[in-house]
């Protein structure tokens, strides 16, 4: 069974309460029309302002109640809101908006899990002889530091762990071991220190048992990438898609204490479907 079969066998079983606070964008509405008529998720209305989601932000972000109230006013806000306060298990948004004013509504509306600093994405790669991977950050995080990268690392195998059910994970560099120096190489290092994965080690050292064997390394047969920098990611991915057949999912916010999914403004109705149904699995 595929990762996507079994996301949608899961939401099945789950029928979580998702909140979509774009209803008015026809791509979203027909998307929750065909989630809720295949039983994929319970779509829940975007609450009136109560007491309780203002309790949210005044307790957990020390805001003053008129500025709670204010933020509230905006549906982004609001559906964040209803996820900390248990009125819904999710939110899917960012049909309309940009990625950036999504994870500021998480971030403010929800926060961030336990042990996470560093809001993150990654993308679920699924390529044609069968393999799937979650490569990350390929959309949010231009140059992160040492920390920011740990905190990446741990996000992404939390999400691995949800959709595939095990994260081996590999931080990546030019360098595998010792091989090589510089500062890249010292960043990636101390990142796979803090967080206890292996790295920095090579793309092929990573998927590849007897390349890393060759190398000097215990073998990794990574299924999760974290990529130092944005700009290695975002190439990353794209030349997967072009030059590997694979088909590239997300990309998914990760590292919230609830999921929180950020749609791409060009997304189809089958898209927000499979975004939705991969980001219930995750609960």
């Amino acid at each position: 069974m595929t990762v996507l079969e079994k996301a949608y066998a899961l939401a099945r079983n789950r029928r979580a309460r998702v909140v979509f606070p774009e209803m008015d964008d026809p791509r979203v509405a027909a998307a929750v029309d065909q989630l809720t008529r295949e039983g994929l998720v319970e779509a829940v209305p975007l609450a009136p302002v109560s007491a309780a989601h203002v309790e949210v932000l005044v307790a957990a972000r020390g805001m003053k109640e008129g500025i709670a109230k204010r933020m509230l006013s905006k549906p982004l806000y609001r559906a964040a809101a209803m996820v900390s306060a248990g009125e819904a298990d999710a939110m899917v948004a960012g049909a309309d908006v940009p990625t950036r004013r999504v994870i500021e509504a998480a971030s403010i509306g929800i926060g961030l899990d336990a042990g996470v600093s560093t809001a993150s994405s990654f993308f679920l790669m699924l390529f044609p002889d069968g393999r799937e991977l979650v490569f990350a950050d390929c959309a949010v995080n231009v140059a992160p530091d040492a920390a920011q990268l740990a905190d990446i690392a741990r996000a992404s195998a939390r999400s691995a762990e949800a959709l595939l059910g095990s994260a081996r994970v590999a931080m990546l560099s030019f360098s595998t071991g010792t091989s090589g120096d510089g500062d890249s190489v010292a960043l990636v290092r101390a990142a796979a220190e803090a967080s206890g994965f292996a790295g920095p080690v090579q793309a092929d050292a990573a998927l590849n048992t007897a390349i890393a064997e060759k190398k000097g390394i215990a073998p990794v047969e990574a299924n999760v990438l974290i990529f130092p920098t944005l700009d290695a990611g975002n190439i990353g991915y794209k030349l997967c898609q072009e030059l590997g057949g694979a088909q590239a999912l997300g990309p998914f916010l990760q590292g919230f204490a609830k999921p929180v999914c950020d749609l791409s403004r060009g997304a189809s109705v089958e898209d927000i479907v499979a975004a939705t149904v991969l980001t219930v699995a995750q609960i």
